[in-house]
């Protein structure tokens, strides 16, 4: 996947990501709330917090309806897990959307299992060119959190302070416990001066 990231010197950075694999995974939607956040009631879900999820099929409030079958991307929220039965879209009000009458999924991208993974980022000025930065598991600058799903990217505001470069490319790496290598995210990288010191 490809995304561009932006670093503020001297400010603590902070990016948490999700793997994403096929199959897509569903489950029933029992009701939906016209209230503000919009509350969707399940079955037990799975599902984990901030994980992006996408209403399908569902009758009545069909504003929250992903576009596309299957969804695309911008068809996707970001799910706050109330409890095991129970999600919301957090900026969303429902109060002014029709009413829910019955039926509809969510659907969202299997998590990839996480565990016995580590994690590398270089960034460097070009492909094949001078690092400037070095983020990994060992040096605590990638943190994967197997249970929730998440790796997290992580610079101290000390670290970002002391950046001298503006902008370069970056990969990010996850290498499995038998030694396969997935390339998970890629893109340009910028370092932009703070406002405040």
């Amino acid at each position: 996947m490809e995304l561009d990231i932006e670093i503020i010197q001297g400010k603590t950075f902070e990016k948490v990501l999700r793997w994403e694999t096929e199959p897509f995974l569903f489950t029933a939607i029992l009701g939906m709330s016209n209230t503000a956040p919009v509350r969707i009631t399940t079955g037990v879900h799975g599902i984990p917090d901030g994980w992006r999820v996408a209403v399908v099929d569902a009758a009545g409030m069909t504003e929250l309806n992903a576009a596309s079958n299957p969804p695309k991307s911008a068809d996707f929220r970001r799910a706050t897990v109330v409890d095991t039965t129970h999600i919301e879209f957090n900026p969303i009000s429902a109060g002014n959307y029709g009413t829910w009458t019955s039926g509809g999924y969510l659907q969202w991208y299997t998590p990839h299992d996480l565990t016995g993974y580590t994690a590398r980022m270089a960034v460097k000025d070009k492909v094949g060119g001078t690092v400037f930065l070095s983020l990994t598991t060992d040096n605590g600058g990638i943190v994967i959190d197997a249970s929730a799903k998440t790796i997290t990217l992580a610079i101290t505001a000390t670290d970002a302070a002391a950046l001298t470069w503006t902008s370069g490319v970056y990969d990010l790496e996850l290498v499995s416990t038998p030694g396969v290598v997935t390339q998970l995210m890629y893109g340009s990288i910028s370092v932009t001066k703070e406002v405040t010191t």
